[in-house]
């Protein structure tokens, strides 16, 4: 990320890093998170306990810095280390702190919003690990009134060596299906084709496919 702190946080969660606080009062604060803040509760906690924010005012700064004004970020920036200095908390130790929480607001989340996205990310990461004809079916699906998209996916299909088969009138749905251990490209992708035609063809499929233009201009609706 824009900020390096993630290196540091797998770094240290892995043990090839020290973890270190640049003051001991930040331990409970960021412990959790191995000495990186990563949640912009953190950055609110860090304001209130170092720098006497209320909790009001350390939700200005939360504001401010997922905004990056200069101007505004300034006058916190002034406003943190004189509150420091009330703690017996130096400039020398105050600014670099809140420099450190500046870098923050380039990736930083709420706690309840990064996990719902760590939660969902593992769930997609165990399907397309375990069922990944299945997951690039639903993912084309998900895309398929985008051709960016469709185009998009079927190259990353084929960098994991995961075949998409052509539309084909007999065999293909509406949606991409999962055909043995092959994609069907889906109806509703095909440029021009509207789904009431696609329902329609559908319909009259059946166990009996069409063996002829003569017989599915026969069997269809050409009215959808």
């Amino acid at each position: 990320m824009e900020s390096g702190m993630i290196d540091d946080y797998v770094a240290c969660k892995h043990g090839r890093k020290k973890v270190e606080y640049l003051l001991p009062q930040l331990e409970p604060i960021l412990k959790e998170t191995y000495g990186v803040i990563v949640y912009q509760e953190q950055v609110m906690k860090i304001a209130n306990d170092l720098a006497n924010y209320s909790m009001a005012e350390a939700d200005d700064l939360r504001k401010a810095m997922g905004k990056k004004i200069q101007a505004i970020m300034a006058e916190h920036r002034e406003r943190f280390v004189n509150g420091a200095a009330e703690n017996a908390i130096g400039a020398e130790q105050a600014a670099p702190i809140f420099s450190l929480m500046e870098k923050f607001g380039g990736y930083g989340f709420n706690k309840s919003h990064s996990a719902a996205y760590a939660l969902i990310a593992y769930q997609t990461a165990y399907l397309k690990t375990h069922f990944p004809v299945e997951f690039m079916a639903s993912l084309l699906t998900s895309e398929m009134h985008s051709t960016d998209g469709v185009v998009k996916y079927i190259a990353e299909c084929r960098s994991h060596g995961i075949a998409v088969l052509p539309p084909d009138i007999n065999y293909s749905d509406k949606a991409f299906t999962v055909y043995g251990d092959k994609i069907r490209f889906g109806l509703v992708a095909v440029k021009n084709v509207g789904e009431a035609a696609i329902e329609a063809i559908i319909e009259v499929l059946g166990d009996e496919k069409f063996a002829s233009l003569f017989g599915f201009c026969e069997r269809v609706d050409l009215k959808k």
